[in-house]
């Protein structure tokens, strides 16, 4: 499991023209890919690393002060561009993998305290932030 992780003072995504998500910050904008071995225990771990990263002002973590997190389930996290020009998503997860452990970190996040809006898994989404400092951190579990 992949995250690209950005601190934001805002955030959204949009499907169709239709907001689907939103944060106000300072909170996290989370891109999350899902690779084959990964499991609910990955999940569980990511979420609890995503609430506890203590990457906002003061070295604070969202736990710490209720900050939103945005959630977008990004596949192409897994692409794979080392030979040509054309990246190969073969370590990426099927969507009928992936997306049962994107919820999951989703809910294990709500689980813990944290609001969190998301994108919709698959969709053409568009995403627009404004990146905070800026800080974008790419967490692997």
């Amino acid at each position: 499991m992949r995250a690209v992780v950005q601190r934001v003072s805002q955030a959204s995504v949009s499907v169709d023209g239709r907001v689907t998500g939103e944060i106000e910050g300072p909170g996290l904008m989370v891109l999350l890919g899902v690779t084959h071995d990964d499991d609910a225990e990955k999940a569980r771990r990511m979420a609890a690393k995503l609430w506890g990263l203590r990457i906002l002002d003061g070295e604070k973590s969202c736990s710490d002060v209720d900050a939103p997190l945005l959630v977008v389930s990004q596949f192409t996290l897994y692409g794979d561009a080392r030979k040509g020009r054309r990246p190969t998503w073969v370590a990426a997860a099927p969507g009928h993998v992936a997306e049962p452990l994107v919820d999951a970190v989703v809910a294990g996040l709500r689980t813990l305290g944290a609001e969190v809006a998301t994108g919709v898994f698959g969709a053409d989404m568009k995403v627009a932030l404004v990146n905070d400092g800026p800080i974008t951190l790419v967490v692997d579990m």
